[in-house]
This record gives structure tokens, sequence and C-alpha cells, in this order.
């Protein structure tokens, strides 16, 4: 720091009306202040204890400590590495009333051959049976499909492939017009014909349409009597092996209900019904 000129004053101080010891206002001419030293730029205090740092460019995403640097190659096929692929799940083939609603929906009955490979004899009645259900018209269908099951039987037989079609569709006919007991019936008669014929994929289809209707039958004993029918055959069928075997859980379910009718029926403490 550099000294400061001195202030030379141009009279000298008198005291403050004649009040010894009193200040007089300064007068005279002032130097120029004086001259601080400058403080450099650098060394000036920083806003921050630190400076911040200017950011690293990056080149990509950081990779994970975990990560391979190099990409892994793509896996070598199965087949080259010696194993077999594991065989394509095929789909499960629609059952019970599931199927004969596909064939309701499906192609027209007069354009599908018969027996044989001969021209479809029941084409014309089963269009027209077709149609009411697709139309909604149960009753109508249900009366059509019994006048025509009772004809066709009389005339071509009651097993004939061609008749028992007709009677899987009279079976899910009773089932929407709300009779499930006829239902039932219908459908545990084809699967003791199926079973008879050595047919286990149609019979197994015809114990599932049962076990559909029996499900709708609300009374216990009524429900215990159906049960303990369609349960004989279905047990059956599991022992012998094949689509029913390969569901056993259905089975176990159907036992289940059984189960809970015998509660019902015992806790209501009244005799069957109808």
């Amino acid at each position: 720091m550099q000294p400061s000129e001195s202030v030379e004053l141009s009279e000298p101080v008198e005291p403050q009306d004649g009040i010894p010891g009193a200040a007089a206002a300064p007068t005279g001419v002032f130097g120029p202040p004086p001259v601080m030293d400058r403080i450099p730029e650098d060394a000036r205090p920083h806003p921050f204890p630190h400076p911040i740092p200017e950011p690293i460019p990056r080149l990509g995403p950081r990779p994970s400590p975990y990560s391979s640097p190099d990409p892994l190659p793509p896996l070598a096929p199965e087949a080259a590495l010696g194993f077999d692929p594991e065989p394509d799940t095929k789909p499960t083939p629609a059952r019970g009333f599931d199927a004969v609603a596909e064939a309701v929906l499906g192609d027209d009955p007069r354009s599908l051959p018969g027996v044989d490979g001969a021209p479809a004899l029941l084409g014309e009645p089963m269009a027209r049976i077709n149609e009411a259900v697709r139309a909604g018209r149960t009753d109508t269908a249900a009366a059509l499909a019994e006048r025509t099951v009772t004809e066709a039987s009389a005339t071509l037989g009651p097993e004939h492939p061609e008749v028992l079609r007709l009677r899987e569709l009279a079976a899910y006919i009773a089932y929407l017009a709300g009779d499930p007991v006829r239902s039932f019936h219908l459908s545990l008669d084809l699967a003791r014909i199926h079973h008879g014929n050595r047919d286990a994929e149609a019979s197994y289809g015809n114990v599932q349409s049962a076990a559909t209707a029996w499900r709708a039958v609300r009374d216990p004993f009524q429900g215990l009597n159906l049960g303990t029918e369609l349960l004989t055959l279905w047990t059956e069928l599991v022992t012998e092996g094949g689509p029913a075997a390969e569901d056993a859980e259905e089975l176990e379910s159907a036992t289940s209900r059984m189960t809970r009718l015998a509660r019902r029926a015992r806790d209501s403490g009244a005799g069957p019904q109808g």
C-alpha cells in the first residue's frame, strides 16, 4: 500500500464559538484518496469451496461392472447342440357342448359328407335345427330335433353315426332350453354307446357334456343320484386311459362336488324333491 499524501489546512483551527476544547469542522483542500493494492483476479475468493470441474464428455452409456465387455454370441439351435427340441404342444380339442356349439356355428351340414363319403342323409333337417338355434328359437329347435331323432332312429337305427350326432345336438338344445336333467340323460346314454364301441374320445366328450348338464342341477338329492351314474362311467374311462386319464383333475373336481352335494343334502334335512 502506498502512503497517502499529507493534508494541508489553509488556516489554523479555531475553537468553535470560543469554547475551549470544542472541535471545529475542518476546512481546506483534501488530497486524493489513498490507492489500495489491486487484488489479482485469480486470488479472489471463489463463491464455492472448490471450483466446479468441467463435465467429462461421455462417449456412450456407462458399462455395468457385471456385464461382459463384448456382446455374447447368439445361442446355437438345439439341433446343432445335439438336443431334440420339445414337441409342439397340441391345443386341447373342443369336447362336450363346446364341440357341438362349434358344429352349430360351423359349416352347413348339407355340405358335409355322411358315412363313407356318401352325402349326408340328415343334412337338411340338421341345417334347419342349427338355424333355429342360432336365431335363439330354442323351443322350435328342440321340437324339430326330437321329431327328427325319432324318425331317423326308426329308419337308420339309433346308433347310426348321423343319428348319434343329431342326438348330441338334441342334448345341447335341451341344456340351452333349461332342461339339464334331460340333457344329462341324453349325453350319458351317448357316452355309454361310444364306450361300448371302444371310442374313448367320443365317449369322454359326451361325459363332459353330461357333467356340464349335471352341474346345472341345483337340487342336492337329484344331483347326488345323477352324479353317482356319471362318476361310475367317468372313473372307468380314467382307469382305461385315453383322454379321460389325461384330464384326471376334472374327475377330482366332480368328486369334490359330490362331497358338497352330500353336505347340502344333510344340512337341508328334507327328502328328495321332484
